[in-house]
């Protein structure tokens, strides 16, 4: 479980966090939703503190991650895994290299071990014998199978995924959501979701955070979505209906 308190942050005179609390829970899908430029991303980087927030807090399971010392932050990051936007593959790595790159750094095992963790995740996200390739060779989907493995490589109690969807088609991204949603359940990992789609919400939506201009306006899930009663939150699932028509038709 991850629990935040009060997360703010600014960029200058820019406020784009303001004072957001909740809870993300083991073992099932938290998607964080919103419009694009909403604070999604950036909350989701205050969380693990690649971006610091300039106030709130973070436990990891009741640990204070903000105020915890250089050598605990270490200890509770090797316990995460990140999907990056767009995978965010070194382009010069094999499949295999970008997938054991976790373990070269943090992870103290023989090279053997660290092979054969590879060749299960690799078999896992259903890339069983691409070890060789080059991203490069990858379709969309591929390079982000690579992403996911990449991510739950070091076995993580913490998997955060930001616009895991983005770029593919409708079809790929469903089998993206249904394998985050897969790997969250078997591992029984708290995972978070950075999305503005809908077809996700309405897929993996155990429990959601609705960002509006950076504040949360509404948590719940998939089942009551549509009738939340906040008119920001409506507005984004219209939106996103009329674009997934519009999709549909080929009209954009």
């Amino acid at each position: 479980m991850i629990e935040i308190f009060n997360i703010s942050k600014s960029f200058g005179d820019k406020k784009v966090l303001t004072d957001i609390s909740g809870t993300f829970e083991k073992g099932k899908p938290n998607l964080i939703i919103g419009a694009s430029g909403t604070g999604k991303s950036v909350l989701l980087k205050c969380i693990v503190e690649l971006i610091t927030p300039d106030e709130g807090k973070v436990f990891f399971d009741g640990r204070n991650f903000t105020d915890a010392s250089r050598k605990e932050k270490i200890e509770i990051r090797r316990e995460i895994g990140m999907l990056f936007q767009g995978g965010a593959l070194f382009d010069s790595k094999t499949v295999e290299e970008n997938v054991r790159f976790p373990l070269d750094m943090l992870a103290n095992m023989p090279r053997d071990e660290k092979q054969d963790r590879v060749n299960l995740v690799l078999n896992r996200v259903g890339l069983k014998g691409a070890n060789k390739k080059m991203p490069s060779e990858l379709s969309g989907g591929m390079r982000k199978r690579v992403g996911i493995a990449r991510a739950i490589v070091n076995n993580p109690k913490y998997l955060f995924c930001d616009e895991p969807n983005s770029g593919l088609d409708p079809q790929t991204s469903i089998v993206i959501d249904e394998l985050i949603r897969d790997l969250t359940e078997d591992y029984d990992t708290t995972t978070i979701v950075v999305t503005h789609d809908m077809n996700s919400v309405m897929g993996i939506g155990d429990r959601i955070m609705f960002i509006h201009q950076g504040r949360k306006l509404w948590e719940g899930s998939k089942d009551n979505i549509t009738h939340s009663g906040v008119k920001e939150l409506d507005d984004f699932v219209f939106a996103n209906k009329v674009m997934m028509a519009m999709k549909e038709k080929g009209q954009v």
